[in-house]
């Protein structure tokens, strides 16, 4: 690495129980990892950011037999998610069109987001069972002109 790079960040690994945690600490890292410098992201990244969170973690809860681990890492372009969970089973809407259910229902709504605000999305089983699923959520900075895509400070020379 060169010294006017910036090391790549580690995936931030917690234990947390429910969505409310999980938001918390996906919150706390955008904050810690681009706030601190003086660059804040964008709030309406940060609420989609939240959205994907609740949703990957709620559905883990519910439907993959309870939240196995949870991993959230600061890259250029935004925040990496990983959510494990229990059930080997792959969701079919997860790679959806991203359309909403026709009519109300009450739920379904869930990937369809996942797939509107997230890039990258990757499910994946373990090799220990379970599955992981992995999304890229897009942020970008704050500016008073522009939006601008999200990348590290450099490091001044020494």
């Amino acid at each position: 690495m060169r010294g006017d790079e910036v090391a790549p960040a580690r995936p931030a690994v917690v234990r947390v129980a429910t969505a409310a945690s999980a938001r918390a600490h996906a919150r706390a890292v955008v904050d810690a990892h681009w706030g601190d410098r003086g660059r804040p992201v964008r709030e309406q990244d940060v609420i989609d950011l939240l959205l994907v969170v609740s949703e990957l973690v709620t559905n883990a809860i519910r439907h993959g037999g309870g939240l196995a681990g949870f991993e959230v890492t600061p890259v250029p372009e935004g925040l990496r998610l990983a959510v494990h969970d229990h059930s080997d089973v792959v969701p079919a809407v997860a790679y959806g069109s991203g359309e909403l259910p026709a009519g109300h229902h009450g739920n379904g709504y869930g990937w369809p987001l996942i797939i509107r605000l997230s890039r990258e999305i990757t499910v994946r089983r373990r090799p220990g069972g379970g599955k992981t699923i992995r999304v890229l959520v897009p942020l970008s900075l704050t500016t008073a002109e522009r939006r601008e895509p999200l990348s590290p400070p450099r490091r001044a020379p020494r």
